[in-house]
């Protein structure tokens, strides 16, 4: 062990005496001694952009596919028109009074994030 050390100190002083650009040492003071390198992998796993936060389980179609959610502002509008527009369709109607709670509960949201 001794005589690798020896070895690595004489080595060391040769290669200080080359010039820098051709693999020499500079004279600068150590500041520390490396070891060992280690390489650490992390999986990091990001959401889907259409899927809820960790946590919020999504609503389902009837089929059990979840419903996926439009994330521009018309596309929101035009659905709205249209639910407007089936208010009155026999599918539609036994449930007008939870679409009605539904919206009353969205509109308070809104209004309130503009507040």
């Amino acid at each position: 062990m001794h005589r690798r050390r020896a070895w690595d100190v004489r080595s060391a002083e040769a290669r200080a005496d080359r010039p820098v650009i051709e693999g020499g040492r500079s004279r600068e003071p150590v500041r520390g001694v490396v070891e060992r390198t280690e390489t650490v992998v992390r999986t990091v796993t990001r959401p889907d952009p259409g899927s809820a936060p960790a946590g919020v389980e999504l609503a389902r179609c009837l089929s059990g596919e979840p419903y996926t959610l439009s994330s521009d502002a018309i596309e929101w509008i035009e659905a709205l028109a249209a639910l407007r527009r089936e208010v009155a369709n026999p599918r539609v109607f036994p449930f007008r009074e939870h679409i009605a709670r539904a919206s009353e509960r969205t509109l308070q949201a809104l209004r309130a994030e503009q507040g």
